[in-house]
């Protein structure tokens, strides 16, 4: 059965379990467990060392049936998530850490057991399981109304962004906010093609010691986990830590940073008082290596960002579009991201790329400098991929070919030796600063549709991106009421 008939086969049993009020997102999870179990009893067959003890193995399951089968998959995934205080998650630990059993009845999960039991997987090639694995991923950020689209960035998106940066084997990439781990594993698939030739203890540090990640949520964390896991990446050693990457600097620093970090501007934690009710509040990271203190989260990620880089290290971080613009903290991160580092590239993406609807997002591209009393950045230049763009989910996805234009004109053989052209402008360093607030949202193109009214967005994407605005502008008056309140 090709790779493709497969994710087909797995993924239509989830329409049953939809219709027994088992979430998509849930239906991926279980899956992970069963397929973990599965590989590594299929693994241990063939005389390789298996980690999952004989009392919690995939034959335990396979025994089991009914109510006995529901019970003991429970007490499976409560045992194998099990950490001892003070002990660094193994892998297992990792992907089955605070794991439930949300298939409640049990005749659906025999069926779910005998529809995994039927397919060799240890026997399929590592890209194959990765794919048939993305593939679930990826139909699982469709349902946005379960929130999983937020963790997928567009592949043709990440693969241009590692295409430009143009990682080096043997270096070091790390992602703060990695979701299911697209970003590391496209660089993986992109610095495979350098490890051919290369020698064989430059392969084993390209699976075992190359890459990283980080996020705080920890069911995404378990996805990420496996996704590394099927592609061969980590071994025993989990390359994604469940952890609050703003919380504070992790003392590690790193020669690549790929990340596309959560959607939303403010940071903020859930408070229950004493009376039970729940509320949230904006959260604020004092850390001493941050220009600025904000509840801004996207400006903590980019200070983050800047942080975790060796000097002369280089990142392609994600961006709304006030981070372009923002004042108050906004200047600060800007101006001091200028002067510290080489901001070379900002590309414009369109809207109707993203799961999350109506966001207006870029790509900034900088590598960082030591400390100088000149500014390292000479000149910004832009790509705009987003004016008289038209592309939506399901009927005009985003394509490698669509970023073929955007990856020329970076030129990653030589980025210092640029043209110019229609969507590519370059602005040196005193236009940026002369500008109010050191505003970096540069357009030049004329939009069509703003001179053709029947070429309007439809009512409810205007909608969505006036009241973006207004959150945006209310959380930069809330937080000038707070630093007056000091």
């Amino acid at each position: 059965m090709n790779p493709s008939s497969l994710i087909q086969r797995v993924w239509n049993y989830a329409g049953v379990l939809r219709d027994s009020g088992v979430s998509y997102t849930d239906y991926v999870e279980q899956i992970t467990f069963l397929l973990f179990l599965k590989m590594d009893q299929e693994l241990s067959e063939i005389h390789r060392p298996h980690r999952i003890p004989d009392q919690w193995n995939w034959q335990s399951l396979r025994s089991r049936e009914g109510d006995d089968l529901a019970v003991h998959y429970g007490h499976l995934l409560e045992e194998l998530g099990r950490v001892e205080e003070g002990k660094e998650a193994t892998l297992v630990q990792t992907i089955f850490r605070k794991a439930q059993n949300k298939i409640s009845q049990p005749a659906l999960l025999t069926k779910l057991v005998t529809l995994i039991d039927e397919e060799n997987w240890s026997g399929l090639d590592m890209d194959v399981k990765g794919d048939i694995y993305e593939g679930l991923l990826e139909k699982n950020a469709e349902d946005v109304r379960g929130g999983a689209g937020q963790y997928f960035t567009p592949r043709p998106l990440i693969r241009a962004m590692v295409r430009a940066i143009d990682p080096r084997l043997g270096r070091t990439i790390h992602d703060p906010a990695c979701g299911t781990g697209g970003f590391l594993l496209v660089a993986y698939n992109f610095l495979k093609e350098q490890a051919r030739l290369a020698p064989a203890e430059d392969r084993r540090k390209l699976q075992w010691q190359t890459f990283s990640g980080a996020d705080n949520v920890a069911n995404v964390v378990r996805l990420g986990a496996m996704n590394m896991y099927l592609h061969g990446i980590g071994g025993d050693r989990c390359p994604i830590a469940e952890v609050d990457s703003l919380a504070r600097d992790p003392g590690t620093r790193y020669d690549y940073v790929f990340t596309n970090p959560p959607f939303g501007k403010r940071s903020s934690v859930m408070v229950v008082s004493e009376e039970g009710k729940v509320s949230r509040e904006a959260q604020t990271y004092e850390r001493q290596d941050f220009w600025v203190t904000t509840t801004n989260k996207q400006l903590n990620f980019l200070q983050h960002v800047h942080t975790i880089l060796k000097i002369g290290g280089e990142a392609a971080i994600v961006v709304p579009d006030n981070v372009l613009f923002e004042g108050g903290a906004g200047e600060t991160v800007r101006k001091r991201l200028l002067n510290n580092c080489d901001v070379h590239t900002l590309l414009r993406l369109p809207t109707g790329i993203f799961y999350a609807q109506g966001v207006k997002a870029n790509v900034l591209f900088f590598e960082k400098k030591p400390a100088s009393e000149a500014a390292w950045t000479k000149n910004l230049w832009v790509y705009d991929l987003r004016t008289n763009k038209d592309f939506t989910l399901k009927t005009n996805p985003l394509q490698d070919s669509d970023m073929e234009d955007f990856v020329r004109c970076y030129n990653p053989a030589n980025r210092f030796d640029r043209q110019e052209s229609e969507r590519f402008r370059c602005y040196d360093y005193e236009t940026l600063t002369q500008r109010d607030k050191t505003n970096l949202d540069l357009l030049w193109l004329k939009d069509a549709s703003l001179e053709e009214s029947e070429n309007l967005p439809p009512p409810e994407v205007l909608a969505r991106e006036i009241l973006e605005d207004l959150q945006s502008a209310v959380a930069l008056f809330e937080e000038i009421a707070q630093r007056l309140e000091q």
